[in-house]
């Protein structure tokens, strides 16, 4: 196998996946045992063992979880207190050196320098990776070109939008073909639009060019839309290491919203007074400080059996009201994090949910639950305590 440093990125930006796929073909690609890091008045990491496979991993926690600490060893910029961790088969301890030659990270702050411009300053990177001048300078303008700042890679980088900013981190990342990219929070800052246009870049990372990719983030929505896998942490422990259609998978409620009329201005209630009438367990999605019920326009409905989404349905014809939705509802990664979110399953109280990962502490996050999951939903979920 050639050394990437010199193997030709193609012109459509970088190596393509059927070439990359066979550099991590049944590897892990991250593993860590035990792995703990203290400081003298804290605990960053505590006993965390995990393993990542290829593909696209999340990383998410909480400020002050651990994923930075994490990512400091990973890199080899930070050695661990006790416990051990590969990245591409390779020991952060010993092999520090040989990572940073096959792993890109993006920081989460702004490192840029203003009166640089993107060439240049991804050049400079791609060089400090080892490649030689010709070879840096061809990449640096196919990446450019592959996260969309070709037409702006001469200008000065104080012009840059934040969004353009956290493009060049991006492609200062993938400049020299790594096997593996480490994000730090890749759509801070930006808005709806830009932290979509950056999540179909970070999928087509992978599914592209097949480098495998771990990205922290605190807005949870992101999480489910884009990764393969999430990987859970608090307080420097693990919670839960799952795929993400096991996180998100069917719970055995139907979400129901529907329209008020001039003949029935709470629709909302009027329909849950219907339901409770026909037999049916219904109750409103989310719940008030104090864990009662709360208010809400969406009603969270226990499936019996296949009659009650007719029964719904017959209730709101009945009613006359309009039906604006009726959805099976799926599990959320921020439940994770909370006690309850407006979910009772129809089996007792527990989620449907998978068993933790091996060595996972699952214990619930301390914090409140700030709004109901509709609202949740609607901003994607955040685990930051705002």
């Amino acid at each position: 196998m050639s050394d990437p440093r010199t193997t030709r990125i193609q012109p459509s930006g970088l190596t393509p996946a059927v070439v990359r796929a066979t550099t991590v073909e049944g590897v892990t690609v991250i593993a860590t045992e035990s792995l703990s890091k203290r400081y003298p008045r804290v605990t960053a990491l505590d006993r965390l063992s995990v393993d990542i496979t290829p593909g696209v991993t999340g990383l998410v926690g909480a400020n002050g979880a651990g994923k930075s600490t994490l990512i400091k060893i990973l890199l080899g910029l930070s050695p661990a207190t006790e416990g051990s961790a590969r990245v591409l088969g390779l020991d952060v301890a010993t092999q520090g050196a040989e990572i940073r030659e096959r792993v890109g990270y993006m920081p989460e702050h702004d490192c840029l320098p203003p009166d640089v411009s993107a060439t240049e300053f991804v050049v400079h990177m791609a060089r400090m990776s080892g490649l030689p001048p010709a070879a840096a300078r061809e990449r640096t303008a196919d990446t450019l070109r592959h996260v969309g700042l070709y037409e702006e890679r001469y200008r000065p980088m104080g012009g840059y939008s934040t969004g353009m900013k956290q493009r060049v981190k991006l492609a200062q990342a993938l400049v020299h073909d790594p096997h593996l990219v480490l994000l730090d929070e890749p759509t801070n800052g930006l808005d709806p639009v830009g932290r979509d246009e950056m999540l179909a870049l970070i999928r087509r990372v992978h599914t592209d060019f097949g480098i495998s990719v771990l990205v922290t983030s605190h807005l949870l929505g992101e999480l489910e839309r884009t990764c393969d896998h999430v990987v859970v942490i608090d307080g420097g422990r693990l919670l839960r290491s799952s795929s993400t259609e096991e996180f998100t998978q069917a719970t055995g409620s139907l979400a129901v919203e529907v329209t008020d009329t001039d003949a029935c201005p709470d629709g909302t209630s009027a329909l849950l007074a219907a339901l409770a009438g026909a037999g049916l367990e219904t109750r409103p999605a989310g719940r008030a400080a104090d864990g009662s019920p709360a208010s809400g326009r969406v009603l969270l409905v226990d499936i019996a059996d296949e009659s009650t989404y007719d029964i719904v349905r017959d209730a709101v014809a009945g009613l006359g009201l309009g039906l604006v939705r009726m959805e099976q509802r799926r599990h959320r990664i921020a439940e994770v994090f909370r006690d309850d979110d407006g979910e009772h399953p129809a089996d007792g109280g527990q989620p449907a949910v998978p068993a933790p990962a091996r060595g996972a502490d699952w214990r619930k996050a301390s914090g409140t639950d700030s709004g109901t999951h509709s609202e949740q939903q609607q901003n994607g979920g955040t685990v930051d305590a705002a």
